[in-house]
């Protein structure tokens, strides 16, 4: 079985060639002379040869040394090129961010955002993926995800940058011929339009501040897994439905939908940023996560933006 080359030892080699000296290019790597010797003699006990002649005044390179320079002469630079281009595309503005977004916020709120970033930043290329799905950052390589959600515990890295309000919305039509709601035992005589991936179900559960808590199970007029298709449903006087205030707001500030029940109120959810374990990140991804987070932390239905 073939070993793995020694990579640093023959950089090392590289050096010492170069720089003529032991002791020169311990200097130039920040490591001990000891540790330049023990790799040049690591590589002679590997080959069964000597690399260097080496005098009281002088070291020159051996026949196998010279033959053995320009490969490790490459290895060094090409390491060094590796190294170089990466630290520059890390502190630069340049090169991928790769997001994972929710379907509904992803298209009405994160998709507008993007042309005065892109413009911003013309080096920097995003791609980003609309889903529901809570898909797993680290086995698919994101650099970052937006949650809209109560987070569970986990080692992934999370920037909460506003709450969000769950609010409980109808058309005018609608209620004209069903009436207005006022507590949630009367929600058994109306019609639900259900998003799927609730986390309770087809349960809608409230809290009053003198009340307490009650739940009213729902059965669903229109079930779907994405929130935003909703919305159709809900402009044609077809059923109630609890929507995230960023979905809701236009439509209730122009009166096509309105709220009932104000003092009952749904748990909020908060948008976060999640980003792998590590707080490193190159600077591009830094800056996207900056931006994301003074466009969304100051938004008309964002509440106790942080």
């Amino acid at each position: 079985m073939k070993k793995l080359p020694d990579l640093e030892a023959w950089a090392i080699f590289a050096k010492v060639a170069e720089t003529g000296s032991f002791a020169r290019a311990a200097a130039e790597f920040s490591l001990s002379q000891a540790t330049v010797s023990k790799a040049i003699s690591r590589l002679e006990a590997r080959m069964k040869t000597m690399l260097f002649h080496r005098t009281s005044r002088r070291m020159t390179l051996t026949e196998s040394g010279l033959s053995a320079l320009e490969h490790a002469t490459r290895i060094l630079e090409e390491g060094e090129a590796v190294e170089a281009g990466l630290a520059e595309q890390s502190a630069s503005l340049r090169g991928p961010v790769r997001v994972a977004a929710p379907m509904s916020f992803g298209l009405s709120h994160l998709a507008p955002a993007l042309p005065p970033f892109m413009d911003a930043h013309p080096d920097i290329s995003l791609d980003i993926e609309f889903s529901d799905e809570l898909v797993d950052l680290v086995a698919n390589r994101f650099d970052l995800a937006l949650r809209i959600s109560t987070l569970a515990d986990s080692s992934l890295l999370a920037r909460r940058l506003c709450t969000v309000r769950i609010l409980l919305v109808g058309a005018p039509a609608y209620f004209e011929r069903h009436g207005r709601p006022r507590h949630p035992r009367e929600l058994a005589e109306h019609r639900a339009l259900q998003y799927a991936y609730s986390r309770h179900g087809p349960s809608w559960r409230f809290r009053h501040l003198r009340h307490g808590e009650f739940t009213q199970s729902m059965e669903a007029a229109l079930r779907v897994n994405n929130a935003e298709a909703l919305g159709h449903a809900l402009l044609a006087g077809l059923g109630l439905a609890l929507q995230p205030e960023f979905l809701a707001w236009p439509d209730i500030q122009a009166g096509r939908l309105e709220t009932v029940m104000e003092d009952w109120q749904v748990e909020p959810i908060a948008l976060h940023i999640l980003t792998p374990p590590g707080r490193r990140r190159p600077a591009r991804v830094q800056a996207f996560i900056d931006y994301l987070a003074g466009r969304f932390s100051n938004q008309p239905w964002a509440a106790n933006a942080e």
